[in-house]
């Protein structure tokens, strides 16, 4: 079975490669932007659909109309007919299930940030020298802290808000490291007072990293918005905001990186709750704390390092876990002020998390077959 697997790494490029690569920036933006127009008019005027090699095919005649897109790498110019092909794509299969479609936006100044070399003819990684080159803008230095231990196919160079560059390389693996699992289980409950609890009564505490830089935040963005747009400092204090943002990212990415592997190497099989995020964000009063911990990040590295390692994450509907007693399975509504679960029916009392972890340990076993242990 074949497997992608990605490495993103740091790049240093010098003050021309920089401002090559802005201007390059800048073409596949109008291009982008160039071929969403001419998919919307092509359609609100004759209702026809053009397809993805049509619009790649007049690249050539639009060189001639912008110069500046000879100067960019021609597989890049392709790859931005994919990509607009594929966000239409998204927006149709929207549609069809009758979710909020969000037709394709154009790109306004600095809102495109990345371009791809499609295939590795176009990039070459010295990872003895540490630099990669780059088809038609040279050798750039990074930062030579991984290993690429397969063929690279892709690479795309995106820039940060705060005018980092880096280099994300996307490679395909035909075998794959695989792990013989334990037979330790455990359930997780998700929560906002705890990060996570384990089955075993063991916590993780919720960092809240955008809580701890609020202050901050809040004191940059205010003097940002007194700012008129043609102030000279205005470009220096958004950058400040912007490292801040930056900041929290890389603290929550972090954090999540780590525990995911923490738990992937104790246990074999890790039942999760199948939690409904998105509209659990709707909820005005806890919006702000839910995006803040950021469990869709967390569950998706913590699936992908279990696949990668042979193990199991297997979700769990969560519907009652807080309310039904993991002892005897007597039902007691709570709210969410509740932190401690007692049973009235047999005085069972424990921590509410506990408790919902305990009750998703056992129904993940009863949605394997087993009761107490992994034994067949």
């Amino acid at each position: 079975m074949m497997r992608r697997k990605s490495y993103k790494i740091r790049l240093y490029p010098t003050k021309r490669q920089k401002a090559r690569m802005s201007r390059w920036l800048e073409c596949c933006r109008w291009l982008y932007n160039h071929f969403l127009e001419q998919r919307k008019t092509s359609w609100e005027t004759e209702k026809k659909c053009i397809s993805l090699y049509d619009q790649i095919s007049t690249i050539t005649k639009l060189r001639e109309i912008k110069p500046e897109l000879s100067d960019v790498y021609s597989q890049i110019l392709q790859n931005i007919g994919v990509r607009v092909e594929l966000t239409f794509q998204s927006f149709f299969r929207r549609v069809k299930r009758h979710e909020k479609s969000g037709y394709p936006r154009f790109r306004g100044k600095e809102r495109y940030n990345s371009f791809t070399y499609p295939q590795n003819i176009g990039f070459e990684i010295r990872s003895q020298i540490g630099k990669i080159r780059l088809g038609k803008i040279g050798s750039i230095k990074f930062r030579n802290s991984i290993d690429i231990e397969c063929q690279p196919k892709t690479c795309t160079i995106s820039r940060s808000p705060i005018g980092k560059w880096y280099a994300s390389i996307s490679c395909e693996i035909l075998e794959f490291p695989t792990t013989i699992a334990p037979k330790e289980v455990t359930g997780i409950d998700l929560g906002l007072e705890s990060f996570l609890t384990y089955s075993d009564g063991s916590k993780v505490e919720n960092p809240r990293f955008f809580r701890s830089e609020e202050r901050s935040l809040v004191k940059a963005q205010r003097k940002l918005s007194k700012l008129e747009k043609i102030d000279i400092e205005r470009p220096k204090v958004k950058k400040v905001v912007s490292r801040i943002h930056e900041r929290i990212k890389n603290k929550r990415t972090d954090f999540a990186h780590k525990l995911s592997h923490k738990i992937v190497q104790n246990y074999g099989i890790i039942f999760v709750e199948d939690l409904s995020i998105n509209r659990m964000v709707h909820n005005r009063c806890l919006s702000k704390s839910i995006s803040d911990v950021a469990w869709s990040q967390f569950l998706n590295y913590l699936t992908y390092k279990a696949e990668w390692a042979g193990k199991q994450v297997i979700r769990i509907n969560p519907a009652y876990t807080s309310q039904t007693c993991s002892n005897c399975g007597h039902r007691e509504p709570k709210s969410l002020g509740d932190r401690i679960h007692k049973c009235f029916c047999c005085g069972f009392t424990t921590d509410r998390d506990h408790n919902a972890a305990l009750n998703i340990l056992a129904l993940g076993l009863q949605s394997l077959g087993k009761t107490k242990s992994l034994e067949a």
